[in-house]
């Protein structure tokens, strides 16, 4: 390639942004002159021009200073980030360097041969064309020839990781050990779909995104090269439109410059691109947060009259969203990527205001909705979808702070009594199906919070963590009592951490959900003891509970040691104790349980769903489920 096509006519001298000299690459534009994209023409040609990958060029550079240059190189990361110059450069570095100290001149024969493609010594391959076993076969045959003028014979190969199995088995050989003169170079987007075989023969190194500020820096270079004006803020929306790759920024600036010419302004860029400014991001979050779904929908009306994409402008307010919900939780501004930096604080108020929970089911609806757009012609008519479900959330913050407040056993809001007093019951109706004769019981009634979310994909944010209102003990002497506020027992809740710690307790307490005779003789055990052990063919530990039978029971402890006596006896143990258990009975040398002579009360013999319809009558309970809009999940009966 002529020396025209990667630099003008009249080359000047100017300061890079790190204050290095280099060259001026700008195009005269004179119609002799070949134009050259601009992403082309600042290709950075030494280690000095390289930004964003300090980390990358000292390791190299050092390898080169102290003879440890490897036979193999995989260069890794997104696009745009600089693998493919730094391939360039490293070749340069070998093969142009005078002194072998890795400095070398960018301006001299080989190193303007290798930037062209024309330089022998130095092969460029596109991995997605020539992927077959064929073209490896003939890299085979090639590497045995000696470079020509250069002390290394270098292969650059773009995009590896689109050559074939094949392909890459009949380089392994090759590329585990080439002959001294010969370096390989590869370069990939996606390093997953590499082979591991290859992976462990190369020196690996990670190029990180471009940050923000190092691409604004540089594009501030080349306007000034150019010979253009650009407001900053101009600048920082295509820096940021980058997303970390430099090439990315360059192609949209010299968009830009060829729609703008010389002058570039904010308007024109959101113009170019299609998106909106931030100023209609910040109108289209504050409807949002107020619920004014009228509102949301004639600002992206406004905004599609204007010229913005719809889809542009749902990827902005994901974004927008993200950056509120970043500053609300409490990281630093630094890690804006839509919206300003100096707007942190407006951000950080309207975060607090809308609340986490509402805007992570935001966040939820409007990522979904920006997955169907992709694949739907009715774009717009998707966004006002999501836009006005989110409209219509109810406060999920709100909800949560309520339920914390329950656990924390605070007070909820009074709850207004009904227009209708409940109908009294008769004061001799039996409240739970037992004998005349049994105790007082008193039973501890969960309710689980259910939250009335407006979609399914907010549902799923919130159900992820049950959120369990505290446990009420209602004592069946008051069952007929009327309470005029939910608020006068809560402090005197009980806590959910059950106060039983014997296993022998938890044993008897388990027993009252086992049926039949399996209860009365998996009563007689007199002694229980826990250890964790290791499943068979697992790493997994479970609770082994061996129970040990008293002398003469040996009729009791092969009735419960049945299958499905014993599988039965596990369930109501794990419902109790919420882990896995594994039984194991014994027999003992220890005497029986001695008789009490005052009998202990009996727990009345009612099942979970007659139990959860007989306290769901409850005004107390009636007022709970009304507060938290929840369900009865289990009812525990106490002596």
């Amino acid at each position: 390639m002529p020396k025209a096509e990667i630099s003008s006519k009249n080359q000047t001298n100017a300061l890079t942004p790190n204050g290095s000299e280099a060259e001026v690459r700008s195009y005269d534009g004179s119609p002799d002159s070949k134009y050259t994209v601009v992403a082309r023409r600042y290709r950075p040609r030494d280690f000095s021009e390289l930004v964003g990958q300090q980390t990358v060029v000292q390791a190299l550079t050092t390898a080169i200073q102290t003879n440890r240059v490897g036979h193999a190189y995989l260069f890794t990361g997104a696009r745009g980030v600089g693998k493919t110059s730094s391939a360039r450069i490293f070749a340069k570095a070998l093969n142009a360097s005078a002194d072998g100290s890795g400095k070398f001149d960018p301006n001299s024969d080989i190193a303007q041969a290798i930037d062209s493609g024309e330089d022998m010594d130095v092969l460029e391959i596109d991995g997605a064309s020539n992927r077959g076993i064929d073209e490896i076969r003939q890299l085979r045959a090639s590497v045995s020839a000696r470079p020509s003028r250069s002390p290394y014979k270098i292969y650059i190969i773009d995009e590896v990781h689109m050559l074939t199995v094949q392909a890459f088995n009949a380089l392994l050989k090759t590329l585990e050990e080439p002959p001294p003169h010969v370096k390989f170079i590869f370069c990939t987007t996606d390093p997953e779909k590499v082979p591991i075989t290859v992976l462990s023969r190369c020196q690996r190194f990670d190029f990180s995104p471009v940050k923000t500020d190092q691409i604004l820096e540089r594009l501030q270079f080349i306007c000034k090269n150019e010979g253009a004006t650009a407001e900053p803020e101009a600048l920082q929306l295509l820096a940021r439109r980058a997303a970390g790759s430099m090439r990315d920024s360059q192609s949209l600036l010299e968009q830009i410059l060829s729609f703008a010419d010389s002058k570039i302004t904010t308007a024109t860029v959101h113009m170019m691109l299609g998106t909106a400014d931030e100023s209609r991001l910040t109108d289209v979050a504050n409807a949002l947060i107020d619920r004014n779904s009228a509102q949301v929908l004639s600002l992206l009306h406004q905004a599609v009259e204007d010229g913005v994409d719809a889809g542009q402008l749902g990827v902005q307010i994901l974004g927008y969203l993200r950056d509120m919900m970043t500053i609300g939780v409490g990281a630093s501004a630094e890690l804006l990527r839509t919206a300003n930096p100096a707007r942190a604080d407006e951000l950080a108020a309207d975060a607090k205001r809308w609340g986490t929970m509402t805007l992570l089911s935001a966040i939820q609806i409007l990522d979904e909705s920006l997955v169907k757009m992709r694949h739907s012609t009715q774009s717009r008519t998707l966004l006002e979808v999501a836009l006005v479900q989110i409209c219509h959330l109810q406060d999920l913050q709100g909800l949560a702070d309520l339920i914390r407040g329950l656990q924390a056993g605070k007070s909820p809001p009074v709850v207004p009594p009904p227009a209708t007093a409940p109908t009294e019951k008769k004061k001799d109706e039996p409240v739970l199906v037992s004998e005349p004769t049994a105790p007082t019981a008193s039973a501890t009634v969960a309710i689980a919070s259910r939250s009335a979310i407006a979609s399914s994909s907010a549902d799923t944010l919130v159900s992820r963590e049950p959120l369990l209102a505290p446990k009420v003990e209602v004592d069946s002497d008051d069952l007929n009592a009327e309470l005029n506020s939910v608020s006068e027992i809560l402090p005197n809740t009980p806590t959910e951490t059950a106060e039983i710690l014997s296993p022998l307790d938890y044993w008897e307490k388990a027993l009252i959900e086992v049926d039949g005779m399996v209860s009365d003789y998996a009563s007689m055990v007199v002694k229980i003891d826990c250890s964790k052990v290791a499943l068979p063919k697992t790493e997994d530990m479970v609770s082994q509970w061996t129970a040990f039978f008293p002398q003469g029971a040996d009729l009791a402890m092969q009735h419960c040691n049945d299958s499905s006596n014993r599988k039965s006896i596990e369930s109501a143990l794990q419902a109790i104790v919420n882990q896995p258990i594994q039984l194991v009975l014994q027999m003992s040398n220890l005497p029986p349980k001695a008789t009490s002579a005052i009998p202990k009360p009996v727990a009345p013999v009612v099942n979970q769903p007659t139990l959860v319809r007989k306290y769901s009558e409850h005004p107390l309970v009636k007022s709970l489920i009304k507060t938290l809009d929840g369900d009865i999940v289990r009812v525990d009966v106490k002596l």
